[in-house]
């Protein structure tokens, strides 16, 4: 029973989609929390940078409008929790995703892993929070440190830390990869990410996603210039090319 004076966390969410089909197994309903640490030459939603951009809701109307779609799921579906990054509003989500476990919901966060961090508070709250989840989308955007600065203008050593971790407990991961021409295609970075996936215990699916340029009008938008100007998607021999080093 909740206290009279326990505050209900709200979460800050972009958009939501009622039939998701590409963001984890069967067809999901998607929740897009705003908030991120990273910029990424290649976002195509900046407009999810800022939490303060979003609608506020809580976990039980998010919950009660997700299940109005559950006839749709099958056996595979359920929810995928992605943003901006979720792991920023990690006590909205501890919250959203224990309700969706009491309603016997499939859970599925899709992160950068950013916000990962060993420290506590942060640590005890992931660890928590990892009992109502049952897979993990995690997009690697770079195996080499230095390049992975230069791209996102933060650090993979604690995304690295958290996939090592989530390996040690067992827990489901479907690593995702975004081929940039110029910035994320070197064969050789490629065959170091795929001894690195090597390493791990719980990759149940790797997937190369094409870089596309649909996000350049919001940067524009948003009066900011667009650092891969210029950059064109990666060809099919490529996409082909990387596929077969790390989807093996």
């Amino acid at each position: 029973m909740k206290k009279q004076n326990e505050e209900v966390p709200v979460g800050y969410v972009h958009s939501l989609e009622t039939f998701g089909s590409v963001d984890g197994p069967g067809v999901r309903f998607l929740i897009f929390l705003t908030g991120c640490g990273m910029r990424c030459q290649y976002c195509h939603n900046p407009d999810t940078w800022k939490m303060s951009v979003g609608t506020p809701y809580t976990a039980d109307e998010l919950i009660q409008s997700a299940i109005k779609y559950r006839s749709y799921w099958g056996s595979k579906g359920g929810i995928t929790v992605s943003g901006g990054d979720p792991l920023l509003q990690i006590d909205f989500l501890l919250d959203l995703c224990k309700k969706a476990k009491k309603e016997n919901i499939h859970v599925t966060i899709d992160t950068s892993g950013n916000p990962f961090t060993r420290q506590e508070p942060y640590f005890g709250k992931f660890q928590e929070l990892i009992q109502y989840v049952d897979l993990f989308l995690l997009d690697i955007k770079h195996i080499d440190d230095e390049k992975h600065k230069e791209l996102t203008a933060c650090s993979n050593e604690n995304i690295l830390d958290m996939a090592r971790y989530l390996s040690d407990i067992g827990k489901p991961v479907w690593v995702r990869h975004v081929l940039v021409p110029e910035k994320t295609d070197d064969d050789d970075d490629l065959h170091k990410l795929r001894t690195f996936l090597d390493s791990l215990q719980n990759v149940e699916k790797v997937e190369v996603l094409s870089y596309h340029t649909l996000g350049v009008k919001k940067w524009r938008d948003m009066g900011m210039d667009y650092p891969l100007e210029g950059i064109d998607a990666p060809t099919q021999v490529r996409i082909a090319n990387a596929k077969e080093i790390l989807e093996k």
